[in-house]
C-alpha cells in the first residue's frame, strides 16, 4: 500500500510539475547610456541599461539579444531587440535612433498633461523616456510571437515572461488594450470614434503607431487585417527590389505593401492581403503603395513622423 501511494505521489509530481520555457535570458552586461552608445540615449544619463542574450535549449549560439532600460528600481522596459533567426521571435528589430528621436520630440512638443495611446511596448518606452501619461504601462506580451514548435509551451513561456518583466497588468488594462487594438483594426472613421470612447473624455490625446504594429494586429485579428512580411537585403539595386515586391503582390494576390528600414543593409516589407485590410485605421495611418498618404487622412491629424513611427492628434 505504501509503495502504491509513493508511485501515485510521483505521478502527481510529474503531472503538475511546471514545464520550463524553452529558452533563458542571460545577462551579458550592464551600464549607462555612455556604455551602450549605439542606443542613442545620451539625453537620458540616469537610465540603467542591461544587455541580455536569449539562449534556447539545444542551440549553441544565442538566438537573439536585447537591451532593457529602467529608472532606479522600476521594472525593465525593452528598448532594443535583435533576432538572429529566421523565425518570428517575440519582437521586431527597429533602429534605436528612431525611438530616441521620437521621445525627444514628444518631450519637447507634447503637453505634459496629454495622453499617449500606442501599442503596449511603445507605450512603456514613451512613458520611460518622456514621463508622459500612457494608457498602457504594463508588459502585456500580446500577441505572443513565438516559433510554431514552441506553441505547446505557451503557458510556460507566458509565466517566464511575466516573471522576468515584473508584469502586474490588471484585467482592466488588458480589456483596454483589447479595445485599443480592435479600434486600430476597425474601419478608419469607426476606429477613431472607438479610440475617443476609450479615452473617455476630451483630454488631448496623441496616437502613435509603428509599422511593425501591422503584423501584431494581424496575429490578433486575422479576420480584420491580413498581413505578411518579408525581409530583403539592401543591395543598391532598388529597381530590382521593387520588381521583387511586385512579384510577391501578383503571386500572392496581395493588395499593397509598405516598407520598414531595419538597418542600413536590410529592409522589411509588410504586405496587406486585401482592400478590407487596407481600409483599417492602422493601415490608413501608414504609407502604403498606391493608397492615400497619411497626410490625406481626414479622421485624425498627422503631426509627426520619425522612421517607422507616425504620430496623430486624436480629434
Amino acid at each position: 500500500m505504501t509503495g502504491g501511494l509513493l508511485l501515485l505521489g510521483w505521478f502527481a509530481y510529474l503531472w503538475f510539475k511546471p514545464v520550463p520555457a524553452p529558452y533563458q535570458y542571460q545577462l551579458v552586461a550592464e551600464g549607462d547610456s555612455q556604455k551602450f552608445s549605439k542606443m542613442d540615449l545620451s539625453g537620458w544619463p540616469e537610465l540603467k541599461l542591461s544587455q541580455y542574450k536569449v539562449q534556447a535549449d539545444g542551440v549553441a549560439k544565442p538566438i537573439a539579444e536585447f537591451i532593457v532600460a529602467r529608472q532606479k528600481d522600476e521594472a525593465p522596459v525593452l528598448i532594443y531587440w535583435k533576432n538572429s533567426t529566421n523565425e518570428i521571435l517575440y519582437n521586431f528589430d527597429r533602429k534605436p535612433s528612431e525611438l530616441s528621436t521620437l521621445a525627444a520630440a514628444i518631450g519637447k512638443h507634447a503637453p505634459k498633461d496629454a495622453l499617449i495611446l500606442s501599442w503596449w511596448d511603445t507605450s512603456r518606452q514613451i512613458k520611460l523616456l518622456t514621463g508622459n501619461d500612457t494608457l498602457f504601462t504594463s508588459h502585456l506580451n500580446e500577441p505572443l510571437m513565438i516559433p510554431v514548435p514552441w506553441l505547446e509551451q505557451s503557458e510556460a513561456i507566458q509565466a517566464y515572461e511575466k516573471q522576468f518583466w515584473g508584469s502586474k497588468a490588471s484585467q482592466k488594462e488588458r480589456e483596454q488594450f483589447k479595445r485599443f487594438s480592435e479600434a486600430l483594426t476597425a474601419p478608419a472613421e469607426e476606429g477613431v470614434k472607438q479610440l475617443r470612447e476609450l479615452v473617455g473624455s476630451d483630454r488631448e490625446t496623441y496616437v502613435i503607431v509603428h509599422v511593425t504594429d501591422l503584423y501584431k494586429a494581424g496575429l490578433m485579428y486575422p479576420d480584420r487585417i491580413g498581413v505578411a512580411f518579408q525581409n530583403f537585403p539592401m543591395t543598391g539595386n532598388m529597381h530590382g527590389m521593387i520588381n521583387q515586391m511586385k512579384v510577391q503582390l501578383k503571386e500572392n494576390d496581395f493588395d499593397t505593401y509598405t516598407l520598414q528600414s531595419v538597418a542600413d543593409e536590410e529592409i522589411r516589407v509588410f504586405f496587406l492581403s486585401d482592400e478590407k485590410s487596407s481600409q483599417t485605421l492602422l493601415a490608413r495611418m501608414l504609407p502604403f503603395v498606391d493608397k492615400k498618404a497619411p497626410t490625406e487622412l481626414d479622421v485624425a491629424q498627422l503631426i509627426y513622423q520619425q522612421g517607422g513611427y507616425w504620430v496623430y492628434r486624436l480629434p
